[in-house]
């Protein structure tokens, strides 16, 4: 999983948790979501925060790595007010990396697209991340992301829901109750 792995100037803290920003990309009422290359799944552009980059630069370093979006092309709304955390699965970390990643501790920042025709390149490096991008429902990426991180997914929209609307959020689908209690108690917020 390119999430997990880790770069020689990666922020990991103490307890193994690697610093990272998640971008929730708007254009209306729907949300960007990247298909994982290979075909591997759907979820938001996301990565590490290296030793010394403030978190606005990593998400706009970010934001271009992953969907080569210059940072004007974005505004940014917000962000989550604390970190959250998941664990990696046992058989995702990779144990024979120092210093050892069990996680990832996220801060979650609200964008909204400026222009409706910007265009996505998802090749413009080495080992994209993306191979396809697609808008969603504001709700659908907590049912389309891989299970460990639905917990994550689930409290970053619900904090950022009164921002990205706020006139009133939509109701939450039905599938919520069901597929967001598959994880509870996986994601916890980072006191760091």
């Amino acid at each position: 999983m390119a999430d997990s792995k880790t770069h020689m100037t990666d922020d990991i803290d103490a307890d193994g948790f690697r610093t990272n920003v998640g971008i929730v990309l708007m254009q209306r009422d729907e949300v960007f979501l990247g298909r994982r290359t290979g075909g591997r799944g759907w979820q938001f552009p996301q990565g590490g925060v290296r030793v010394g980059e403030s978190l606005e630069a990593a998400l706009f370093r970010e934001l271009d790595e992953e969907i080569g979006l210059a940072a004007d092309a974005a505004e940014l709304i917000g962000q989550t007010s604390h970190w959250l955390r998941y664990r990696l699965p046992k058989r995702y970390v990779r144990r024979n990396q120092q210093p050892l990643c069990i996680g990832q501790k996220q801060r979650w920042f609200l964008l909204r697209l400026r222009r409706s025709d910007a265009q996505f390149d998802f090749t413009h490096t080495a080992e994209p991340e993306f191979d396809a991008g697609r808008w969603a429902p504001y709700w659908e990426p907590v049912k389309e992301v891989i299970y460990f991180k639905r917990p994550v997914y689930a409290r970053a929209l619900a904090e950022l829901a009164p921002l990205a609307f706020p006139q009133g959020q939509p109701a939450l689908p039905e599938w919520w109750a069901e597929v967001t209690a598959r994880g509870a108690g996986r994601a916890m917020p980072a006191s760091a």
